[in-house]
C-alpha cells in the first residue's frame, strides 16, 4: 500500500503502525507522512510559547527574538537530517525524531519538569521524554481506533511509525531502569504506556540498546544547543567573550562541567577542558571582542555555522571510519563523536549554564517558576475538572482512580505553554 512500504535501508517492522491505516495520498513514503504529522501537531506549535534558555522581553531591544523551544527544535532538526542523511539515514525519519524529541517539555523547560516529578512521585513520577512518547502515542488527537484489549474507542496519537517513535527515544528504558544505575534519573515511558513501548521496541537487540536514529537526534540536540544557547546569551549581553581567557571564570566554567556529572564524567580532568576551550579560541572565526555590532553578529553567525559544521564532520568522519560506507540505520551502527569533539561541546553548554542559566535575576525567576507550579497542580487536584481543557476534563472523569487522575492533571500542565499555565494559575488562585 503506498505510504507504507519500506523505503531502503529499513523492513517492513520499521515502517508498521500500532493502528494500521491507508494513505490519503500514494506517493508518500512512511517516514514523509511521520514527518508531516509531527509537524502539523499542536504540541510542535505550543513550543513556540516555551522558553528555551533566554527569555523573551530579557534581552537588548534591537534583538528581541530569542530561541524558543519551537525554534531549537526546528535547528535541531535540520542539523540532525543532514547529518542523518550523509550517514545513511532517512532524512524524514530523523528530522520526525528531532521534531518531537522536545514536545513532552512542560512550561518553564527543566524548573517545571522538577516540580511536576515531585508532584507525580507517587503515579510513576514525570520526565520530558517519557512525556513526549505519550503525546505522540496517546495524548495528541489525531488517530481513534477500537482497542485490542477493551473494545472501546482509544486515542493512539499521531500513529506514527514503529522506526519514528524509537528514533524519538532517547532514553529508551523506565524509571530506574538506567543503564548506569538509578542514580541517573532520565527515563521515556511511564507504567501506563508500557505496552505501545514495547511494541516499538520489539526489534530491539538489547533493552537499552538506543537505535541509530535516536543517537544522531541526540547529538544533533546538542550540537544545536550548546551552539545557540551560547548565541543568544552573547546577543543578551550575558556572555562577554573576554572573560573565557580569565583563569578564575575558567576555574568556574570547568567546575559547572563536572557538576553531578552535567556535562562530562565526573573525574574529567580540567585541563582536558581547558584544552578543548583553548582550541575553539584559536579558531579565526571565533566570535572576539562581539561587541552586538552589525558586522560582529555576521561574525557571531558564520562561528555558529563553524561549529555546527565542525562537531557534526568530526561525528560523521569517526562514525564512517568505525563502519564504512553504506546504509547505517536502526541497530546497524553506534553514532562515533570523538572525546575531543563532546568535550568542545560540552565547555559550550558550561558557558552558557554559568552566565546565562545560573543569574541571580534566572534563579528568582525559577523560584517564582516553581510557585506557579506547584501551585497550579495544587489547585487542580482541589478543583478538577474545572480548569482542565476539554479532552483533559473527558479523561478526568473516565479515569479509574487517584492515581490515574493525578495523571490527568499532570498531562494538563505539561501541555501548557509558559504564558497559559501562568493565566491558569492566576485564574484559579484568584478564585480560590
Amino acid at each position: 500500500m503506498a505510504g507504507n512500504e519500506p523505503t531502503a535501508g529499513y523492513d517492513e517492522a520499521a515502517v508498521e503502525r500500532w493502528a494500521p491505516e491507508p494513505d490519503k495520498r500514494p506517493g508518500r513514503t512512511a517516514f514523509q507522512r511521520d514527518r508531516a504529522r509531527v509537524l502539523h501537531s499542536a504540541a510542535l506549535r505550543r513550543l513556540a510559547g516555551k522558553t528555551q534558555v533566554v527569555t523573551p522581553g530579557t534581552v537588548r531591544l534591537w534583538d528581541a527574538s530569542p530561541r524558543t523551544r519551537l525554534t531549537h527544535s526546528l535547528e535541531c532538526a535540520q542539523v540532525g537530517r543532514e547529518l542523518g542523511a550523509a550517514l545513511g539515514c532517512d532524512p524524514d525519519l530523523v528530522e520526525a525524531a528531532c521534531l518531537s524529541h522536545d514536545l513532552g517539555h512542560p512550561p518553564f523547560g527543566h524548573n517545571g519538569e522538577q516540580v511536576l516529578d515531585e508532584f507525580a512521585a507517587d503515579c510513576g513520577g514525570f520526565e520530558g521524554n517519557a512525556q513526549s512518547l505519550r503525546l505522540l502515542t496517546r495524548l495528541e488527537p489525531k488517530r481513534f481506533v477500537t482497542d485490542r484489549t477493551t473494545g472501546e474507542m482509544t486515542s493512539v496519537g499521531l500513529n506514527l511509525s514503529r522506526a519514528a517513535l524509537d528514533a524519538a527515544a532517547k532514553y529508551p528504558w523506565a524509571r530506574g531502569g538506567h543503564p548506569a544505575g538509578p542514580a541517573f534519573r532520565k527515563f521515556g515511558v511511564y507504567e501506563d504506556d508500557r505496552r505501545i513501548f514495547d511494541w516499538v521496541r520489539a526489534d530491539a537487540p538489547a533493552r537499552d540498546r538506543v537505535c541509530f536514529e535516536a543517537q544522531v537526534m541526540d547529538w544533533a540536540d546538542d550540537v544545536a544547543y550548546s551552539v545557540h544557547d551560547v548565541e543568544d546569551g552573547l546577543h543578551a549581553g550575558h556572555i562577554q567573550p573576554s572573560r573565557l581567557h580569565s583563569a578564575a571564570d575558567r576555574r568556574e566554567i570547568f567546575t559547572v562541567a563536572v557538576l553531578d556529572a552535567r556535562y562530562v564524567p565526573a573525574d574529567t580532568d580540567p585541563e582536558e577542558l581547558g584544552a578543548a576551550l583553548d582550541r575553539l579560541q584559536a579558531q579565526e572565526w571565533w566570535p572576539h571582542g562581539y561587541d552586538g555590532s552589525a558586522v560582529d553578529q555576521a561574525r557571531l553567525k558564520d562561528a555558529t555555522s563553524q561549529l555546527i559544521g565542525r562537531f557534526c564532520t568530526a561525528a560523521e568522519t569517526a562514525t564512517r571510519a568505525a563502519y564504512g560506507d553504506g546504509r547505517l540505520t536502526r541497530y546497524k551502527a553506534q553514532l562515533v563523536v570523538p572525546r575531543t569533539t563532546r568535550m568542545e561541546c560540552a565547555v559550550l553548554k558550561a558557558v552558557a549554564d554559568l552566565y546565562v542559566m545560573q543569574r541571580a535575576e534566572q534563579e528568582r525567576l525559577r523560584a517564582d517558576q516553581r510557585v506557579v507550579v506547584a501551585e497550579l497542580a495544587e489547585a487542580l487536584t482541589a478543583r478538577a475538572p474545572e480548569g482542565l481543557d476539554p479532552q483533559f476534563a473527558a479523561l478526568f472523569d473516565a479515569a479509574a482512580d487517584d492515581q490515574a487522575r493525578k495523571r490527568v492533571i499532570v498531562d494538563q500542565i505539561a501541555s501548557l505553554t509558559d504564558a497559559s499555565a501562568r493565566a491558569l494559575h492566576a485564574r484559579l488562585t484568584m478564585q480560590a
